[in-house]
């Protein structure tokens, strides 16, 4: 299979997909202005091609922050993609589409990948995707777009969660996930007076949010949200670790962009070397794989803000363009098979 990634930094559409013929599946990333128009458009360019798409920021080697990106698979590919609705109440409702398309798909977990646009409800709407993929052992990644809307095939939809079962006709997939952070100390916190459907942790330990973080870190209250970018929370997951930002300060309390729950066991994390850690990932890439078609991955917009600030950004764009056809998204949330992480990237690799 081959990957094509086309941009447009004005968000002219046609622009972004000139050359691109016989897309096999694509993915568009728009800016939340001409999203309509584009999904419009696209659809009328490839009418018969399965399509997901989202509001969001993409990248080959640059970034495209406001315009419009497309990428495309094509030559060795069967695709089909499909929406689950009222993710925010009860995404199950539709459960049988994905069960029908991975019928139809006749997916397995050497060869096949499930990548999500979601437009909120995250962890809900990935235990209610994975419970069917796993019976398959079919590996999913993907991420929250912006503005609460996603697409699929042509059509927009509002608390809804875009999907694509991509299948690799000539060789494997596999799913990876980077952590850039590690345990700091030996803390350790019980969560309670928690407030799962604002994702608001009111204690820890018995003691205030707030409180807490600031005694830990000797920093003010106005320096929390930038903190967050060196030294997030990490709930423990068997042998995992999931990554929780803080979003802002909520009186004593502390907002997050991951649900919480009275009685999660927490952890305090920091920042670890990035640039050794992605030449990691990079070489473990490269140790599965000695042929790579394409890279697909979901970045954080944390991690895209913490790398643009230490002018890395562009070096990382290199270096994992280096693996071959790279391109991606910066999301609000990440998702790895049933995990909704935050500050994280995931990527699909396809031989």
């Amino acid at each position: 299979m081959k990957q094509f990634f086309g941009m447009s930094q004005t968000g002219d559409l046609k622009e972004a997909v000139r050359g691109l013929s016989k897309p096999q599946f694509l993915m568009l990333m728009s800016n939340s202005d001409q999203f309509e128009s584009h999904v419009s458009t696209l659809q009328d360019l490839y009418p018969n091609v399965p399509s997901i798409g989202c509001i969001g920021m993409s990248y080959d080697t640059r970034i495209v922050e406001k315009g419009v990106g497309v990428a495309a698979f094509y030559d060795g590919v069967r695709a089909v993609s499909n929406v689950l609705e009222k993710v925010s109440v009860m995404p199950v409702k539709y459960i049988r589409r994905l069960e029908r398309d991975m019928e139809s798909i006749q997916g397995s977990q050497n060869d096949t990948i499930c990548i999500d646009f979601c437009a909120g409800n995250d962890a809900c709407v990935l235990n209610t995707l994975y419970s069917v993929l796993r019976r398959r052992g079919v590996s999913l990644v993907g991420g929250t777009g912006d503005a609460g809307r996603v697409s699929a095939n042509g059509r927009i939809y509002e608390d809804a969660v875009a999907y694509a079962l991509i299948k690799n006709l000539n060789g494997r997939v596999k799913a990876y996930k980077e952590n850039i952070y590690h345990k700091m100390g030996s803390y350790r916190f019980v969560a309670s007076k928690t407030d799962k459907a604002n994702y608001i942790i009111g204690e820890l330990n018995g003691r205030p949010a707030k409180q807490v973080y600031q005694n830990i870190l000797h920093v003010s209250e106005q320096e929390i949200q930038s903190q967050t970018f060196k030294n997030p929370f990490g709930k423990i997951n068997g042998n995992d670790m999931c990554i929780i930002s803080i979003k802002e300060v909520n009186g004593n309390a502390l907002s997050c962009f991951r649900q919480v729950n009275d009685s999660d066991v927490l952890v305090m994390l920091e920042l670890g070397d990035y640039r050794a850690i992605v030449k990691d990932t990079i070489r473990s890439i490269q140790k599965d794989f000695s042929k790579i078609s394409a890279v697909f991955s979901i970045n954080c917009l944390f991690r895209y803000l913490l790398f643009s600030e230490n002018h890395y950004m562009q070096e990382y764009l290199h270096e994992m363009g280096a693996l071959g056809s790279h391109a991606g998204i910066v999301g609000y949330g990440e998702h790895y098979n049933n995990q909704f992480v935050n500050q994280s990237m995931t990527c699909v690799v396809f031989e």
